[in-house]
């Protein structure tokens, strides 16, 4: 059976011929030495060149990381070795190492040393702390020594291949080699070490186009990896899959089972020639060095096999070995926040005779089957002692207790509790994937079946593409998890049962109402469990969610990738690892989940039972699911936050709730809103006290204004005074017809021009005393212009109706002050808009038309007058120029004759 790996790539750059790659062990980084003398690192997270070092212009055949010193290796033709800091590209070290080309450099695990192989037939090891001096030479291969690696189980010892068709295996310390291998026929190119398990194996590679097997101990050939068509020019035991890589100057990349020999999969990504091949320990990244450029592929999932039964117990498999943990052995005293690591003792529970691909508790937590290789072991879970066995592409068991096995696409079989054979079905298409549970699923890549356990009848088939499938434990609902959806159904049992009792033929499509569709999310669940109705999983972007009855709440924001486990009822959380093993638990109350199933039936009597068992800190959540739901007035009674219960009341028109939140967190903003509320309700007196806490005083001036509130009015003229609100404060003072404090508020603001503007319009008596501050004012900035301004008592000429407006001001001033209710607005309405000063003139026009006794009128004598009056005027300034001031301008500038006045003052805007 395949191992069926996934393989994934994640980089591919083109480049010079590649011949050699090392992946740094914490960075993204990928270092290679190109044939043209260049060594480059490679990120592969951002697809892109970090750093580039011009080594040589021969040749780099050899190049590694020795990250603990943040430094880069490399071996060149020009029988060199070069250091260099790969953080500040400085160059560390270079001194003549062979006598001819250096094929290789190997980095000690944790000593100052590498090795150095050449075709000068030597091995030498350098030491940096003590100055990169040579400390020992290893003689004894007759042709080019090709590479050296040292042994990851025994650090002092090291492996040599050259292409005198030997393997040497030698001591640090010691000048001669232990032993030798003749390893093949033609020359070894590439030698590595078994990192995993007991085995002491080592792997070659050679020109004979064979890749072979070596125990060192017995110094026997184990296996003979044959398939390759040209040399085979890399080779490696990946440290953590059950898997050989061999690469080859064939093109192909080919990847053989560890423990079986047999031929898994072939890779080739058209890029010529292979060179070389780089790994690390922990990471399931391949790094691949061709001709033409750097290809990176993942190899397999990183879910971690583990499974948890219903008491807390964790069993996972590390590569063969098995080993458990008890979340139960984390003392209830021990306080460990959400998302934080359990202190777990693990323990030794044995070894697995097949490489786990998957690991799963049967539903009592009795057994634990193992299934890959092709096969299934099922073990007792306390003893890790075997009960049963068999081939099997993969295994489900059932909610009872019974199980099935896919022994391929077209065979599938069905067991017993007490591991008896029940039945064994040939679907009518290709079975690619089975699902356990309440009911036998079948899938394929269009659709999924689902039958009945005890006589494998058809129950319903629908088409979807199903990657996984999740059963509530009750049986009754099920989740179809497709690659961007997921489906929550709701089984009904009793019509399947009926329809199968009846013995009705069914049809390919089975019992129509099998299945009934609740939800649809558009969400990928990457893991998922049940807990009563509720289903909780991760999604593609790692957040922790639950859902109920079509509600999805976000538990938690996961850091990286984690994987659920189950869930524990006696510590209402919820449990999940990462694929380092680290085991996680996030907090989740059954009440909690109880409370919003029995909401989402209508049962709110029970609900409500519930509810005090939920503690108050989770009362919010429980608040905004009753929202999400329309039950705001609910919302409002559960929410415990002021905020938000502000919110809800706010929303339900609940004022007098809103207005005791708002007085017990005196927020200026809350009383703002709940102001514009009630004022919008016709709550006028609670507006009021809302404003004024809210310190809004244009809205209070709105709502004054509205009434007629003389009194209010006149207190806000004060408050805005006080608080510097100048523009409300002016408002109310000219709403009160309070114009001699609306003078003098211009005049204290500094706004003197708008100051003698008012009073040109108000209070003509005022202008002479306005003109003499402004001129004050003025003279500071343009003397010239202070002096242009023109002050009515000297020149009454140049001020239209100036008589009149004085004498309208007097007349006027006997009303001022004077506040009719708003409700005698009726009487006003219709009243002319004529401005005073218009009216007071048409009534001196009227009485200036009647005749004197001469026959003149009283508007012809007033015209005669005013001519000679003129005459006269002129006549004593002579030819003085005549100076006219516009006191009426708006924007501070000054008219002079009608030109404006060259000055720089500047009236400040209203």
């Amino acid at each position: 059976m395949p191992l069926r790996l996934e393989i994934k790539r994640k980089l591919a750059q083109r480049s010079e011929r590649v011949k050699s790659v090392d992946l740094h062990p914490t960075e993204p980084w990928i270092l290679a030495s190109l044939y043209s003398g260049t060594v480059c690192i490679w990120n592969y997270q951002s697809q892109t060149m970090a750093k580039s070092f011009e080594v040589a212009e021969l040749p780099v055949r050899s190049a590694k990381f020795i990250a603990r010193k943040q430094w880069v290796v490399a071996g060149a033709d020009d029988m060199h070795i070069r250091v260099y800091n790969y953080n500040t590209m400085d160059k560390v070290k270079i001194f003549e190492a062979h006598t001819d080309y250096i094929r290789c450099v190997a980095v000690h695990p944790n000593l100052p040393y590498v090795l150095s192989s050449s075709d000068d037939m030597l091995i030498k090891l350098w030491d940096w702390d003590k100055g990169w001096v040579c400390t020992q030479v290893f003689e004894g291969h007759s042709h080019y020594v090709m590479q050296v690696t040292f042994n990851p189980k025994d650090t002092n010892t090291f492996a040599s291949a050259s292409l005198d068709r030997t393997i040497k295996i030698w001591n640090l310390g010691s000048p001669d080699p232990n032993f030798t291998l003749d390893a093949h026929q033609k020359g070894v190119n590439c030698v590595d070490y078994f990192t995993g398990g007991d085995k002491p194996y080592l792997i070659t590679g050679s020109d004979d186009h064979t890749a072979k097997v070596w125990d060192y101990q017995t110094k026997s050939c184990v296996q003979t990896l044959e398939g390759h068509t040209h040399n085979v020019s890399a080779v490696c035991f990946h440290p953590e899959l059950p898997i050989i890589i061999t690469g080859s100057e064939d093109g192909t990349v080919r990847i053989w089972h560890s423990t079986t020999y047999r031929l898994e999969n072939t890779l080739n990504y058209g890029l010529e020639r292979v060179w070389a091949i780089g790994y690390l320990k922990g990471s399931r990244r391949v790094v691949i060095g061709y001709d033409e450029g750097t290809i990176m592929v993942k190899l397999g999932r990183e879910e971690p096999v583990a499974s948890m039964d219903n008491s807390g117990k964790i069993i996972w498999a590390k590569h063969n070995e098995i080993q458990t943990v008890n979340i139960r052995s984390v003392g209830a005293d021990t306080q460990i926040a959400d998302g934080e690591r359990l202190p777990l003792a693990v323990k030794e529970l044995g070894t697995c005779d097949l490489y786990p691909q998957s690991l799963k508790h049967n539903p009592n937590g009795r057994f634990v089957v193992v299934c890959g290789d092709g096969e299934y072991i099922i073990y007792t879970a306390l003893a890790w002692r075997n009960r049963s066995f068999g081939s099997a592409l993969e295994f489900v068991w059932s909610s009872d207790g019974e199980y099935a096995v896919r022994e391929s696409t077209s065979k599938i079989k069905i067991f017993s509790k007490n591991f008896q054979e029940k039945k064994s079905i040939r679907p009518t298409f290709s079975a690619e994937r089975i699902f356990g549970g309440t009911v036998l699923a079948m899938c394929s890549n269009d659709f999924i079946c689902f039958y009945d356990w005890a006589e494998c009848r058809l129950i319903r088939r629908i088409d979807v593409n199903v990657k996984n499938l999740y059963w509530a434990d009750s049986g009754d609902l099920v989740v179809i998890a497709s690659d961007t959806s997921f489906y929550i159904l709701k089984y009904n049992r009793d019509v399947v049962a009926s329809y199968l009792d009846s013995k009705m033929a069914v049809d390919e499509q089975g019992v129509e109402d099998a299945f009934e569709l609740l939800h649809e999310m558009n969400e990928r669940v990457r893991t998922g469990i049940w807990v009563g109705d509720c289903f909780i999983y991760n999604n593609s972007s790692w957040r922790l969610n639950y859902c109920v009855g079509g509600e999805v709440t976000t538990m938690s924001h996961l850091d990286r990738p984690m994987y659920l486990l189950g869930y524990l009822a006696s510590q209402s959380k919820v449990y999940l690892i990462d694929k380092e093993f680290n085991v996680m638990g996030y907090t989740l109350l059954l009440s909690l989940i109880e409370y919003k199933t029995l909401v989402m039936r209508g049962d709110l009597d029970r609900a409500n039972e519930v509810l005090p068992s939920i503690p108050k800190e989770h009362h919010n959540s429980v608040a905004r699911f009753l929202e999400s739901r329309g039950m705001i007035e609910d919302a409002l009674e559960v929410a415990t936050d002021p905020d938000y219960r502000f919110d809800l009341a706010m929303q339900l028109g609940r004022l007098e709730v809103a207005k005791s939140i708002a007085t017990e967190v005196q927020s200026e903003s809350k009383w703002k809103q709940l102001g514009e509320l009630a004022m919008s309700t016709g709550k006028l007196e609670m507006a009021e006290e809302c404003l004024k806490h809210a310190v809004d005083l244009s809205g209070l001036l709105l709502l004054y204004s509205s009434l007629g509130d003389a009194e209010g009015i006149s207190k806000l003229a004060t408050l805005a005074k006080e608080q510097g609100k100048n523009n409300v404060a002016f408002l109310c003072l000219f709403t009160l017809g309070k114009l001699e404090d609306c003078l003098q508020l211009l005049i204290e603001s500094n706004r003197i021009p708008e100051a003698a503007l008012m009073a040109r319009s108000y209070l003509p008596s005022k202008v002479s005393e306005i003109v003499a501050i402004w001129r004050k004012d003025l003279n500071k900035v343009s003397p010239k212009a202070a002096e242009s301004l023109a002050d009515p008592e000297e020149y009454p000429n140049l001020f239209d109706d100036w008589q009149v407006a004085l004498a309208v001001e007097s007349k006027a001033a006997e009303k001022r002050g004077v506040y009719p209710p708003a409700e005698e607005y009726i009487n006003h309405a219709d009243k002319s808009h004529i401005p005073l000063v218009e009216a007071f003139r048409n009534m001196q026009i009227e009485e200036e038309e009647q005749p004197l006794e001469n026959g003149e009128s009283y508007h012809e004598l007033a015209e005669q007058n005013e001519e000679e009056y003129t005459e006269e005027q002129n006549a004593e300034e002579g030819s003085q120029e005549e100076v006219v001031v516009d006191a009426d301008s708006t924007d501070g500038a000054v008219l002079v004759n009608g030109t404006e006045a060259k000055e720089e003052y500047e009236t400040p805007s209203t």
